[in-house]
């Protein structure tokens, strides 16, 4: 199926409005299951073009993130606050969708659906779907006006919702939001962490199966305790979804059997596969996360 055209000029909006406007908006996510998670997020572009970042989570102990360019400060209630070099805030925030949408077409169609009313907002509506129906579908309302999103639902692959981050206020201004000047001191952020090396280690295992589009992005193996094997991680990614595999050695029967524990469109598959227990987790669907495993083998 050839891309909309249209879809393309929406999403090509929305990514130069998220990265380019000075903006506050309050936003609700929501997951079965679960309380509703308010946030504020501010995102302001100073004099120099550099681009500033605040997500603050409303709800509980609370937590804070600041981006200043690259430079990502976290502020959690159960540890201390540290620093990461990124050129995003890790959130609720799908970053690729909404900065890089057209690197995500390899995967997902797009298709301008119609117009609606969010928040008080005239709303641009584009549906994405996964092209070989392996991982779940989004919708997006996007301000007519700016670009900006104003509602995101994640639907399974019958179309019903099971996440949504849904926009309650949003304010665009011409100069940044004063947040950023009045409360932070670029000295008093927390030091950056120097994230370790990761080591090249041998692959001994392989996915004979991955959705379309996905890629392998990591790949690592920590020998276990008490000479109890090793386990090995991979992770695939269509630069939206992180998909998580690790292979292990059982413990006990060595009979096949499925865990599936699902929270929102999070989900956790765990299988005993011959002598090997493999689990698998990510944002897809459990026939997926089933499809992965069995399709592990051994490289030699």
């Amino acid at each position: 199926m050839v891309q909309d055209p249209n879809a393309q000029i929406w999403l090509s909006k929305m990514s130069e409005a998220v990265q380019s406007l000075n903006y506050r908006m309050s936003f609700v996510l929501s997951k079965p299951g679960g309380d509703p998670q308010p946030y504020t997020w501010r995102h302001a572009v100073d004099a120099q073009g550099t681009q500033m970042e605040q997500l603050d989570q409303l709800n509980g102990p609370g937590r804070e993130v600041i981006r200043i360019g690259d430079r990502v400060s976290y502020f959690d209630s159960h540890r201390p606050p540290y620093g990461l070099m990124a050129g995003y805030i890790s959130g609720p925030l799908p970053h690729v969708l909404l900065t890089d949408p057209i690197s995500l077409m390899a995967a997902y169609e797009f298709v301008v659906v119609g117009k609606s009313r969010v928040s008080g907002r005239a709303a641009q509506q584009i549906r994405m779907v996964s092209k070989d129906k392996t991982r779940f579908g989004y919708s997006l309302w996007l301000d007519q006006s700016t670009g900006l999103p104003l509602k995101i639902d994640i639907v399974d692959l019958n179309g019903q919702k099971i996440e949504q981050i849904q926009v309650t206020g949003i304010e665009v201004t011409e100069q940044p939001d004063p947040f950023f000047s009045e409360n932070i001191d670029l000295g008093a952020l927390p030091d950056v962490i120097q994230l370790p090396v990761s080591v090249e280690s041998k692959q001994s295992w392989k996915l004979g199966f991955v959705p379309v589009g996905m890629q392998q992005i990591k790949h690592s193996v920590l020998k276990m305790q008490d000479n109890a094997g090793s386990l090995e991680h991979i992770m695939v990614s269509d630069g939206l979804v992180d998909v998580s595999v690790y292979i292990q050695p059982s413990i006990g029967s060595s009979s096949e059997n499925d865990i599936v524990a699902k929270f929102g469109s999070d989900i956790y598959y765990s299988r005993t596969q011959g002598q090997m227990l493999i689990t698998v987790i990510g944002k897809i669907p459990a026939n997926t996360a089933n499809a992965i495993a069995t399709s592990i083998s051994r490289t030699n």
